[in-house]
């Protein structure tokens, strides 16, 4: 295939390392609400989803009821955690900065917490106005629904087979791949398990990279090979 006219990447996770954090959060909150569990737990079952939807999906697990006040106590507690411990995952402004294609972002994280992190990460001179939000107007459907990957992809005027994604979770490669999208998966974030690439190959990625310094020829060689 031509080389990709865009590269879309998540955040959370892929430019930031910001899952573990989330993780921990998560684990802490469910725990103290009656429901213990542990971070490993979290990433291994929930990572990529919003805390809403992973609640919904933990009661049908568990024999107590939450309160909704415990989804604002936890953005709140996150916002803390990311503003003090946030970094960009190693290697990732160099590897980006270098790559010629156009870029944007599509998280599950609202846009005001993408813009803190990246600004934090010495990351958002490198996606500042190509910044999108799949759970804010006009989308407000969260991964791994593909409508934040289409939106953009419409909003940039690409064709989705002519954009390449960059993804550490399976319903973010769910998301991907059902706007028609080809992605390439990444598990260079502290959060990453064994079995992480498998999981990943096996939702849709067509390969996997560990390390930034890997991704601009897995790109290249991506352009060259038909899925």
């Amino acid at each position: 295939m031509p080389a990709p006219e865009l590269i879309i990447f998540d955040c959370d996770g892929v430019l930031v390392d910001s899952e573990i954090i989330a993780a921990r959060v998560r684990a802490h909150m469910l725990t103290k609400a009656g429901h213990p569990i542990d971070e490993d737990e979290i990433l291994e079952r929930y990572s990529g989803m919003v805390f809403r939807d992973m609640l919904i999906e933990v009661e049908k697990h568990a024999e107590i009821p939450f309160q909704a006040s415990m989804i604002d106590e936890m953005q709140a507690e996150l916002e803390k955690r990311l503003e003090r411990e946030i970094k960009a995952t190693e290697g990732a402004r160099a590897a980006i900065a270098a790559s010629p294609i156009p870029r944007a972002i599509c998280s599950n994280s609202p846009t005001r917490r993408i813009e803190m992190m990246l600004k934090k990460s010495n990351l958002f001179d490198l996606f500042e106005g190509r910044i999108f939000s799949a759970v804010e107007e006009p989308v407000k459907r969260p991964k791994p629904d593909p409508d934040g990957y289409i939106h953009a992809a419409k909003t940039l005027g690409v064709s989705p087979e002519k954009i390449i994604v960059v993804e550490d979770s399976v319903h973010g490669v769910h998301a991907a791949r059902g706007a028609q999208m080809r992605v390439l998966g990444y598990t260079g974030g502290s959060h990453t398990q064994a079995g992480h690439a498998d999981s990943l190959t096996d939702a849709g990625a067509e390969t996997v990279i560990s390390r930034w310094n890997d991704f601009n020829a897995t790109i290249e060689a991506m352009s060259e090979w038909s899925e």
